[in-house]
């Protein structure tokens, strides 16, 4: 039966390969539940919740620095609603499609509904690329953008954030605009600054939550992160603070990369390096090149596409924290990194592994931790800043931290327990799909047939 609606899914929508890919592990999940809970059949909650409630495209016209006119496409898939406002990011970037952001979207419904908060699921962005871009030109797109998206978004309907691409400097652009609009000072975008209704630890939040889960999985085997080599992808916020909170627990990171290559450091990234690659990437935008260029122990290797799987997963490690975009490990990657012997992975970017990258990590009986729960930091602490709007209140560091590291232990403590209640012990997928998936489907059956 599900097979068949799968097939419905990607017979509707053909074209669109990560969306199917993002619904098939989820399904897969699914048939114990739904032959235990057979009035998730009845309400056809698989075939509801694959469809977004609401998918919203539109013109984003604006003039670049030269005077000359530009048009991009702007998106925002609101996909479901059942628990909460929708919540999530927007994406600045070439690649951004329908057939990402639906995929985006539907593992953000699962996402947050792990996080325990009252919050939806929906993705959004555009395929402007900032890179290269004047702040000018940056300016002039966001508020462009948001002269459409506002009508579609409000602090009690739908609450967007940041992604790739869309950092501090335009999420104060879009709110900025979004002000305007609407005149009216509410906690309509998240991953703002602190100084007009951010939150302290928003923009480490997702590479600590990583951290944390990795951590909580470590702990059932009587392990910790003292000692551990880490192979880290990306240099954008996830993998600056995983490194960070890799680093203050006593492991080692050897590993960063960006879209040209990466660079691996045998000695250890430590936190004069790390601050090094935080200026370069957050101040000077620079390249990971430079990096080697700086530092004798490392050695660059740039991307080479004819090779067919990724060398920064070939080193020896214990943990890998792939924090950079989805499908960023192939099954030769995840056979290079069993073989090397990791024996956890945590997964800071959305569905970086492929799925049979998955069914690898799986069969080897790693600890794995998939996205929608080792990376849910983010949004939780985003849900975290629209508590302390709604209050008017700013919460400390510290304050933010500790509930950001309690909610990434129930996350991984729900999962645990959903797959042991159904038979699949240790698999976290598994216990993921499922937790979020049964808080939502209830939900869904509570609110009738809309």
């Amino acid at each position: 039966m599900i097979q068949e609606i799968y097939k419905s899914v990607v017979d509707r929508d053909p074209n669109q390969p990560e969306f199917h890919q993002a619904v098939e592990e989820v399904f897969d999940s699914l048939a114990v539940v739904l032959e235990k809970r057979p009035k998730y059949r009845k309400f056809k909650i698989l075939e509801r919740i694959a469809e977004p409630e609401r998918v919203i495209q539109f013109r984003v016209p604006w003039v670049d620095d030269s005077g000359e006119i530009h048009v991009n496409r702007g998106f925002r898939i609101e996909m479901n609603s059942a628990i909460g406002p929708y919540k999530g990011g927007l994406r600045f970037h070439p690649s951004v499609n329908l057939s990402i952001l639906k995929f985006l979207a539907f593992e953000q419904v699962f996402k947050n509904s792990l996080t325990t908060l009252p919050i939806g699921g929906g993705k959004g962005g555009s395929d402007f690329d900032p890179k290269g871009k004047s702040d000018d030109e940056v300016m002039k797109f966001c508020q462009s953008f948001m002269m459409e998206l506002f009508r579609h978004i409000g602090p009690n309907t739908d609450v967007p954030a940041g992604d790739i691409g869309v950092g501090g400097r335009e999420i104060g652009y879009l709110f900025g605009m979004y002000k305007k609009l609407r005149n009216e000072f509410t906690g309509v975008l998240t991953g703002k600054g602190k100084n007009w209704g951010g939150s302290n630890i928003r923009p480490e939040a997702t590479g600590y939550g990583q951290v944390y889960f990795a951590k909580e999985m470590l702990k059932t085997r009587n392990d910790s992160f003292q000692g551990k080599i880490c192979l880290v992808s990306g240099s954008g916020n996830v993998a600056q603070y995983a490194s960070e909170k890799v680093i203050e627990l006593g492991g080692k990171v050897v590993t960063v990369s960006d879209s040209g290559g990466y660079i691996y450091d045998e000695a250890g990234i430590g936190t004069d390096k790390l601050n090094y690659i935080m200026e370069l990437k957050n101040v000077k935008r620079g390249r990971i090149s430079e990096y080697a260029d700086k530092y004798s122990t490392a050695v660059y290797t740039p991307v080479d596409a004819s090779l067919g799987y990724n060398p920064l997963w070939n080193h020896k490690a214990d943990v890998a924290l792939p924090s950079a975009t989805q499908n960023e490990i192939n099954k030769t990657d995840a056979d290079h990194l069993v073989k090397n012997g990791v024996y956890c992975v945590s997964e800071g970017a959305n569905m970086p592994t492929t799925k049979d990258g998955v069914d690898l990590f799986l069969d080897a009986g790693i600890l794995y931790g998939p996205g929608k729960a080792a990376n849910a930091g983010g949004v939780a602490t985003s849900g975290l800043e629209m508590s302390q709007n709604s209050l008017r209140l700013s919460w400390t560091r510290k304050e933010v931290d500790d509930r950001l590291h309690d909610i990434m232990v129930n996350i991984h403590d729900a999962s645990l327990s959903a797959s042991k209640e159904f038979g699949m012990p240790g698999n976290y997928v598994a216990g993921a799909n499922i937790a979020g998936f049964m808080k939502i489907a209830d939900s869904m059956i509570d609110h009738g047939c809309v």
